[in-house]
C-alpha cells in the first residue's frame, strides 16, 4: 500500500486539486503577472551587451592601466570603415571632417579620432580608413534607433560616394534583424501539429502551447528587468527563449497526458488533476531542478559572461516549470471531461498493455541486452569522434554573412591593411619609479622591446613604443600577419604574453601585459578551456546527488550521469563536424570553417546535461512506479517505456523542432548551440532512451533498485513521482511473456531499502 495514499493526499495534490477548482484565480494572477513585468520591463528594462571582462588577467589588467593612465582611452572603441573604389580617402577630406563633428556630437561618443590625423589609420594604398569612435558604454546594446543618428553624421561621406561599414561592436544592432521570432513561430507551428498528430485532442495540444508561451513571455519579462542593474550577454534572450519553449511544451504535455489518462480510467476531474500534480507533477520539479541545477553550475566557472547566460537559460525553466505545475492545472480545471472534445482524430492518451509496438521493442531489447548496448555504445562513439579535435576560439565577424555591415568592415580592414588588423594586439609595459625619471632608459627599453616584438615570427608589424602623459606606461601596437581566427595568431598572442614579453622586460623592474581584442578573446578561451573540468564535475556530482535522493539507487543515478556524458560527446562531434570542419556548414549560412566558439561547450553541457536528466527523470519514473507495485525489474521497464513512449516521442520532436529553428539566427555561436541540442535530443529520445537505458537496467536486474540501509537513513525522502492509487490506474497489466530472458526469480516481492510500500 503507498504510504501516500495511507496518510491521505500530500502537498502537491492538493495544490493541483486548489488550482483546479479555483482555475481563474491562477488564470487572472498569470495574466496581471505578465502585464506587471511587460509594463516594468518597458519602464526600466536594460538592453543586452556582450561583456568579457576578465578581472585579475593580463588582457585585462593591460585594458585598465591604459584606460587608467591615457587620456581618451576609456569606454568601448569601434572602427568605422571608409573605403573609396577609385582615388584616396584623403580626397574627401572636408567630408571627412565633418563627419568627425557630427559623431563627435552624438551622444554616448566620448572622441573621435579623425583617420587623417592618426598614423596608421589610413592604408598604404590610401584608399581606406579606420575612423575610431569611443562611446561610453556597449554600442552593441544601443537601441537600433541610435544608427539612424550615426548614418546622419556620415552622410557627407556617403554623398561623395565613400562606403561607410560600422566594425564590431557597433555593427551588431546595424545588421539585419534577429530571426528569433521567426524561429519561434516554427517551433510553435511543429509543435501545434506533432501534438495533433500524436494525440488527436485540439484541447489537449493547445494546453501545453498556451501554457508555454505564457510562461515564456513572463520570463523573457523578468529577463529584461533584471537587464536594467545587472550585465547580460546578447545572446541571454535568444537562449532563455530556446529553453523556455522546448522545456515549457515539453512539461506541460507530460502534466495533459497523465490527466488525460487517469480521466479515462475514471477519476473525477478535480481529482484527476491532483493527482496529475501529485505524480507527473512531482517529476516535472526534479526535471527542473536538475536543469536548472545544471545551468546554474554555470556559475562555478567564474566568468560573468557565462554565468549570466546560465542564469538567464535557469530562469526561463523555472517559471516554466511554475507555470506547468499552476496553470496547466488550472487549465485542465476549466477543462475538465471536455478536453477531448474537440479532436482531429479518436483522442489517445498512454498506451497499456503488452500489444503495444513500445512494449514489444522493450521485450526485444531484453532479450538482446548486450547487442542493444553494444549498438548504442558504438553510435554514439563513432559520432563523438570529432569531438577529440575540436579547436576552441572566437567566432568574429569574418565568419557572418556578407549581408552584414561589420562582415563587409572586417573584409575591408583585411584588404586594405591585411588580416591581423581586424585583430591587433596592444603591448603594455608598466615602468618602475626609476625608469619613469629616466627618459634615456626609457628610450633603451623601448628600442630594445620593439626589436624582439618584430623578431617573433608570425609579426606583420610593430609601432614605435610611446610613453603615456604621465610616462608610467610604454604602449605599442602589435599587428599579426594572420586574422584572429587563425590558430597561428593564438600561438602569437601565448608566446608574447609567456616569453617575448616577459623576457625583453626581465631586469627593467617592468612589468608587461598583453591586451587588446584578440588578446582578450584568447584569454576568455583559455580561462572557459581552464574552468570545464570544474563546471563538468560540480554538474555531476550534484546531479548524481540530486538523483539519488530521488531514485534512491546509486547504479541509477551513475548509469544516468555517465549515459549523459556519452551523449554529450557525441554532441560536440556533430558541432566539430559541421563548423569546425565545414561539413554541410554552408546549409546553415556559414560559408567557411570556424572554431567552436569558446563558452559553447560549456553551455552545451550544461543545457545538454540537464535535459538530458529531463527524460531520464520522466522515464525512470515510470518504471520505478511499476517496479514498486510489482516487484518484476523486466516488466517494470518494458511498461515504463510503453507509458512513456508517446508523450516522450512528442517531446523531443517538438523540442528538436524548437532548437533547429533556431539555426535561422544571425548569430554563429547560437547555430552551434541550436544545432548541438537538438542532436543531443534526437540522440536521448532514440538511442539513448530506446537502447541504452532498457539494455542497462535488463543487465542489472534487481541490482538497480539497491541502497545500502547506512546510506537510505542519510538520505532525505524526495519521490519523483509515486504511484497512483490503485483504484486509478490499478496494477500493470501482466502481459504475456514473450521469449526472451526469464522475470526475477524472486516470487515474493523483498522491501528494499528507501522503497515506500
Amino acid at each position: 500500500m503507498n504510504t501516500a495514499s495511507a496518510e491521505g493526499p500530500g502537498l502537491l495534490h492538493r495544490s493541483g486539486r486548489w488550482c483546479a477548482r479555483h482555475a481563474w484565480r491562477i488564470v487572472t494572477l498569470w495574466v496581471l503577472l505578465l502585464a506587471g513585468l511587460g509594463a516594468a520591463d518597458h519602464a526600466w528594462g536594460g538592453t543586452f551587451a556582450d561583456s568579457f571582462s576578465l578581472p585579475g588577467t593580463g588582457a585585462q589588467t593591460g585594458a585598465d592601466l591604459i584606460e587608467a593612465h591615457t587620456t581618451g582611452a576609456g569606454g568601448t572603441a569601434a572602427p568605422l570603415v571608409l573605403h573609396t573604389a577609385g582615388g584616396t580617402v584623403a580626397a574627401h577630406r572636408e567630408a571627412v571632417a565633418a563627419a568627425v563633428a557630427g559623431l563627435d556630437r552624438l551622444p554616448d561618443v566620448l572622441s573621435v579620432a579623425d583617420p587623417l590625423h592618426t598614423p596608421g589609420a589610413v592604408s598604404p594604398r590610401g584608399d581606406t580608413a579606420r575612423l575610431t569612435v569611443r562611446f561610453d558604454g556597449n554600442p552593441a546594446g544601443f537601441d537600433p534607433s541610435y544608427l539612424a543618428r550615426v548614418d546622419a553624421a556620415v552622410e557627407p561621406l556617403r554623398a561623395e560616394g565613400v562606403t561607410v561599414e560600422y566594425g564590431e561592436p557597433l555593427g551588431q544592432p546595424a545588421s539585419a534583424g534577429s530571426a528569433d521570432r521567426v524561429s519561434e513561430g516554427i517551433g510553435l507551428a511543429v509543435a501545434v501539429l506533432v501534438l495533433l498528430i500524436g494525440f488527436g485532442s485540439v484541447a489537449a495540444a493547445g494546453l501545453p502551447l498556451l501554457t508555454a508561451v505564457l510562461g515564456l513571455a513572463v520570463a523573457l519579462g523578468t529577463l529584461g528587468l533584471l537587464a536594467g542593474p545587472f550585465d547580460f550577454a546578447r545572446a541571454s534572450p535568444t537562449l532563455a527563449a530556446m529553453m523556455g519553449l522546448g522545456v515549457g511544451v515539453d512539461y506541460a504535455l507530460f502534466l495533459a497526458t497523465r490527466y488525460r489518462a487517469l480521466l479515462h480510467a475514471g477519476a473525477e476531474p478535480d481529482e484527476a488533476v491532483g493527482r496529475t500534480v501529485a505524480t507527473s507533477g512531482r517529476a516535472v520539479l526534479v526535471a527542473a531542478a536538475t536543469v536548472a541545477m545544471a545551468l546554474g553550475g554555470l556559475c562555478a566557472s567564474g566568468v560573468g559572461f557565462i554565468g549570466t547566460l546560465g542564469i538567464a537559460a535557469g530562469l526561463s525553466v523555472v517559471v516554466a516549470a511554475a507555470a506547468s505545475v499552476t496553470l496547466t492545472p488550472a487549465l485542465l480545471g476549466l477543462l475538465g471531461r471536455r478536453v477531448d472534445r474537440l479532436h482531429v482524430r479518436t483522442p489517445v492518451a498512454e498506451p497499456t498493455g503488452a500489444s503495444d509496438v513500445w512494449h514489444r521493442w522493450a521485450l526485444g531489447v531484453a532479450r538482446r541486452p548486450w547487442v542493444s548496448l553494444t549498438a548504442g555504445l558504438l553510435l554514439l562513439g563513432i559520432l563523438a569522434l570529432p569531438a577529440a579535435s575540436m579547436r576552441l576560439g572566437h567566432v568574429d565577424a569574418g565568419a557572418q554573412s556578407t549581408a552584414r555591415t561589420d562582415r563587409r568592415a572586417y573584409d575591408l580592414i583585411t584588404e586594405g591593411f591585411g588580416p591581423g588588423a581586424n585583430g591587433p594586439l596592444t603591448v603594455v609595459a608598466q615602468l618602475d619609479s626609476g625608469r619613469i625619471s629616466d627618459p634615456a632608459g626609457r628610450e633603451d627599453l623601448a628600442a630594445s622591446l620593439r626589436r624582439e616584438l618584430t623578431a617573433v615570427p608570425g609579426v606583420a608589424s610593430v609601432t614605435a613604443p610611446v610613453t603615456s602623459a604621465d610616462r608610467a606606461l610604454l604602449l605599442t601596437t602589435v599587428t599579426p600577419a594572420t586574422g584572429p581566427r587563425d590558430p597561428a595568431t593564438a600561438r602569437l598572442v601565448h608566446t608574447l604574453r609567456d616569453e617575448t614579453v616577459p623576457h625583453s622586460l626581465a631586469g627593467t623592474g617592468a612589468t608587461g601585459y598583453v591586451t587588446g581584442t584578440a588578446a582578450a578573446a584568447q584569454t576568455f578561451t583559455d580561462t572557459l578551456a581552464a574552468t570545464l573540468p570544474r563546471i563538468v564535475g560540480v554538474v555531476v556530482a550534484a546531479a548524481f546527488l540530486l538523483l539519488l535522493t530521488v531514485f534512491r539507487s546509486p547504479l541509477i543515478a551513475l548509469k544516468a550521469a555517465v549515459l549523459n556524458l556519452f551523449s554529450i560527446a557525441a554532441a560536440y562531434g556533430v558541432v566539430v563536424a559541421v563548423f569546425q570542419w565545414g561539413w554541410g556548414g554552408a546549409l546553415f549560412g556559414v560559408s567557411e570553417p570556424v572554431p567552436v566558439e569558446s563558452y559553447v561547450p560549456m553551455m552545451m553541457f550544461a543545457i545538454v546535461f540537464g535535459l538530458s536528466m529531463d527524460y531520464e527523470v520522466f522515464l525512470l519514473s515510470r518504471i520505478r512506479e511499476v517496479w514498486l507495485d510489482r516487484r518484476d525489474n523486466h516488466l517494470a521497464v518494458a511498461t515504463g517505456i510503453a507509458a512513456t513512449a508517446r508523450v516522450i516521442t512528442c517531446a523531443a520532436l517538438i523540442m528538436t523542432s524548437v532548437f533547429l529553428a533556431f539555426l535561422l539566427s544571425t548569430n554563429v555561436a547560437v547555430k552551434m548551440l541550436a544545432l548541438g541540442l537538438g542532436v543531443s535530443v534526437v540522440l536521448d529520445a532514440t538511442v539513448v532512451r530506446l537502447l541504452l537505458v532498457p539494455a542497462s537496467m535488463y543487465l542489472f536486474g534487481r541490482a538497480n533498485w539497491w541502497l545500502p540501509e547506512r546510506l537510505d537513513r542519510l538520505l532525505p525522502r524526495l519521490d519523483p513521482e509515486g504511484p497512483a492509487p490503485a483504484s486509478t490506474t490499478g496494477p500493470a497489466p501482466a502481459p504475456a511473456r514473450e521469449p526472451g530472458p526469464e522475470p526475477d526469480p524472486e516470487p515474493t516481492p523483498v522491501p528494499l531499502p528507501g522503497d515506500r510500500r
